[in-house]
């Protein structure tokens, strides 16, 4: 083959590549796709979630949208954003994992947030989700409603971060609280663990979220509480 081809060829493939790497080169569309692992939203509820404008947010997802990592669809007045399919969760995971790895500032920025909130904890994980995996804790899946239903850990229970205090009574206070949200960025789970410490709870926070449970092989649920 003529080297000008090769080149032409290569030049083609690596410029395709190229548009995964432009769409996701911004802290906001890395939110949005974190979000919408999740399960899908509309643009109001992104931009209400993600602190933007609705105009901003709908410009970051037309560009993930033109690279075909997401799809749209209009019922009505209202546009829903979905991931375009399992392989988006698991690239953005991946993303975020060698990042973790290869990045100490993530783990500088983490200590200090969770330090500054008086939630910096020697907490074994692996131990947590082994307890979790047996049934020992109740685990509190604290995510709106759904988020919830469109996949949960099997075994947790909705109670939505605002519904917490209400639900209180319904939770044993011998037994041991662990609670999730959306992954080892979320603050949902931080704030459910402090308010039910201050009330009196054994509470625990698990780091993993939905993608990361699926990621591990473990069973996840489908449908409301």
């Amino acid at each position: 083959m003529p080297a000008t081809k090769a080149r032409r060829f290569k030049d083609a493939i690596y410029r395709q590549l190229a548009r995964i790497g432009k769409a996701v080169a911004s802290p906001r569309r890395l939110e949005l796709l974190d979000l919408l692992a999740q399960g899908p939203r509309t643009v109001e509820r992104l931009a209400s979630e993600s602190g933007q404008t609705v105009a901003n947010t709908s410009q970051h997802l037309q560009l993930l949208r033109r690279a075909r990592l997401v799809e749209a669809q209009k019922q009505g007045l209202y546009v829903t954003y979905r991931l375009a399919d399992q392989g988006v969760a698991e690239f953005y995971r991946g993303l975020r994992a060698l990042a973790e790895s290869r990045l100490g500032e993530i783990h500088r920025v983490t200590r200090d947030f969770l330090a500054d909130r008086g939630a910096l904890e020697a907490v074994d994980q692996e131990v947590l989700v082994a307890r979790v995996l047996r049934g020992e804790v109740t685990l509190l899946d604290v995510r709106p409603v759904e988020e919830y239903a469109a996949g949960h850990i099997v075994g947790a229970v909705s109670v939505p971060l605002r519904e917490l205090e209400r639900r209180l009574a319904s939770f044993p206070k011998r037994r041991q609280i662990v609670a999730y949200c959306r992954g080892p960025y979320c603050v949902l789970a931080i704030e459910a663990v402090a308010r039910l410490r201050a009330l009196g709870f054994e509470a625990l926070r698990l780091e993993d979220g939905v993608p990361d449970w699926r990621a591990r092989g473990l069973p996840v649920a489908v449908g409301a509480a």
